[in-house]
């Protein structure tokens, strides 16, 4: 009996509603475990990716934290855009990252009706009444969790009418030509950019009865291809090797259908083998996705060299194109879609940002003592990049701290803002204070003498070890070289005060122009001695947060925030 049009428009409206819910609720939950898993699934990514097994080990476990393969080669392909992994690396935590997956399908193959609305319930009020952003989040996990279960719920009751009207029927029986079925996974996929959702459907289906096991499976297999797209649209504009990335996510996930594409009946006399005694349709469903996905992997494993070849062949090299000097090496706008992973890449643009203002401190002795106005005029354009870097990472920052984020990223991002406004000013005080003494130097016909020469080149040098060990704690993130800059401050007073005594000296002097050259040489003392104040202020500060400091030596007794005053 066909339903009447007022039942067409409430399963129309029910169907609906509940994909929305599944939707709303995997984006819930995904966002939510980005949060709380973000620091764990960098460590993971970081320090397993070693080799091949490593690697699929690390693919399979951060999928698993974040529920979606699409989405760990997104992170992929910002890893590799940002510098942070090549495209060789990564081939084997794709293959890992279609094992993650499985672990949706197979929770959804639970029946889980009973659990959404105690699940929406637990999380809503979780998430409300929680007192710490970490148990917010975890709070909302449970809350997507227990909206997916209710959208499953909804959709069911929608699809429960369905098996006594003929044309919805007869439109299913098309999708017993299987290769039509994978390409309606594939295109359903693709438009939803959730392989979690057609999963779904297609338990949902096969557990009315209304499409047989062999055609859920051809469903499902076809949801691995299309979920390819959302990785592929996100490597467009970025380099090389993070398109490679997606390829070959493409590659693996297309090549393991062909595969299996005739062997689909075996597959499901399989999957029913691994399945207890008297298991439902859709749990048969979930062992044929595993067993798909695991096998897979672990076929492609032994060719990841082969794979990494075929891509580069199919993409090879273009000749290397020469960026500005501002242009950003690190900051891929996929990463920030964790906040952990965008941090780290904020960290290493910081270490960039550095690389410009050393070169502006290289330059700067001995221009300022005796360079020219040519030599004077282009160290004050050094300082061009330095702004627009600093521009470009202020803004990223901002992006990365637009969402929640838990006390410690804060932290960091505050720290990181700190740290890029300082080098910031650094080139600053290189571009106006010791430009402008120089420039004056040169109109006044000032000659400095070899000895304050000398001198101002101690305390230049001072510096530069000084900044060379900020950055070096900041890029590996160790105490040590910021220790040895605190530690610097005893030596580096003393010099000020021996540059002091000496411009005494050369003041009660009888030279032409005496009063001039005091002042000048004044001037770059002091410029040199606010850069030191800053790095060692980093160092003892904002430093903090990324190396674990000792405790604070008798210069700091009063604290940050109160030396921070004092310099």
């Amino acid at each position: 009996m066909s339903p009447g049009l007022d039942q067409v428009g409430t399963i129309a409206a029910t169907m609906v509603g509940g994909l929305a819910l599944f939707l709303f609720g995997m984006e819930i939950m995904t966002r939510a475990l980005k949060q709380v898993a973000g620091e764990s699934m960098k460590t993971i990514l970081a320090r397993m990716t070693g080799n091949r097994f490593a690697g699929l080990t690390a693919g399979a476990v951060v999928t698993a934290l974040i529920q979606s393969s699409s989405v760990t080669t997104v992170l992929l392909v910002g890893f590799i855009s940002a510098g942070l992994m090549t495209s060789a690396q990564s081939v084997a935590v794709i293959l890992g990252a279609n094992i993650g997956t499985t672990l949706t399908a197979q929770v959804l193959a639970f029946d889980v009706d009973a659990l959404a609305l105690p699940m929406l319930s637990l999380g809503f009020f979780g998430s409300l009444l929680a007192r710490r952003s970490r148990h917010a989040e975890i709070g909302r996990i449970v809350l997507g969790m227990g909206m997916i279960f209710f959208g499953m719920a909804t959709m069911k009751t929608a699809m429960a009418p369905l098996r006594d009207v003929p044309a919805f029927l007869d439109l299913l029986a098309t999708l017993d030509n299987l290769l039509l079925a994978a390409l309606a996974g594939a295109v359903l996929t693709a438009v939803l950019q959730a392989s979690a959702l057609t999963a779904g459907l297609a338990i949902v289906l096969t557990g009315q009865g209304l499409i047989g096991l062999e055609t859920a499976i051809a469903i499902a297999l076809g949801a691995n291809v299309g979920t390819c797209m959302t990785a592929l649209l996100a490597s467009i504009g970025q380099p090389r090797e993070a398109v490679r990335a997606a390829i070959v996510h493409v590659i693996f996930n297309v090549a393991g259908v062909v595969l299996w594409i005739g062997f689909i009946d075996q597959l499901a006399v399989l999957a029913q083998l691994f399945a207890p005694e008297g298991a439902s349709t859709p749990r048969h469903l979930a062992n044929a996705h595993t067993i798909f996905n695991v096998a897979n992997a672990f076929l492609f494993l032994g060719f990841t060299g082969q794979l990494s070849r075929l891509v580069l062949w199919l993409l090879p090299d273009r000749p290397e194109r020469v960026e500005p000097l501002h242009a950003p090496r690190h900051l891929d706008r996929q990463l920030l879609q964790v906040p952990a992973f965008a941090l780290d890449a904020a960290r290493l643009e910081v270490g960039h940002l550095s690389e410009l203002v050393r070169s502006q401190l290289d330059a700067a002795m001995p221009t300022v003592v005796s360079g020219s106005l040519f030599e004077i005029d282009r160290l004050k354009v050094m300082d061009r990049p330095v702004d627009l870097l600093h521009r470009e990472i202020v803004g990223y920052l901002r992006e990365a701290g637009l969402g929640r984020l838990p006390e410690e990223q804060s932290k960091r991002l505050l720290a990181l803002m700190r740290i890029a406004n300082d080098l910031e000013h650094i080139g600053d005080l290189v571009a106006t204070g010791l430009v402008t003494s120089a420039r004056k130097r040169h109109e006044e016909n000032v000659v400095i003498s070899p000895q304050t020469a000398a001198m101002l080149g101690r305390l230049h040098r001072e510096v530069l070890r000084a900044f060379d060990g900020v950055v070096a704690a900041l890029e590996a993130q160790d105490a040590g070289p910021a220790k040895t800059v605190r530690e610097m401050k005893t030596g580096f007073s003393a010099l000020m005060e021996e540059a002091a005594a000496h411009e005494v000296v050369r003041l009660r002097a009888d030279a032409p122009r005496r009063l001039h050259t005091y002042t000048r040489e004044i001037e770059l003392t002091q410029t040199f001695d606010d850069i030191f104040r800053i790095l060692r202020r980093i160092a003892r500060t904002e430093l903090g947060i990324f190396v674990e400091l000792s405790v604070p030596d008798a210069g700091d007794a009063n604290g940050p925030a109160e030396n921070r005053a004092a310099e």
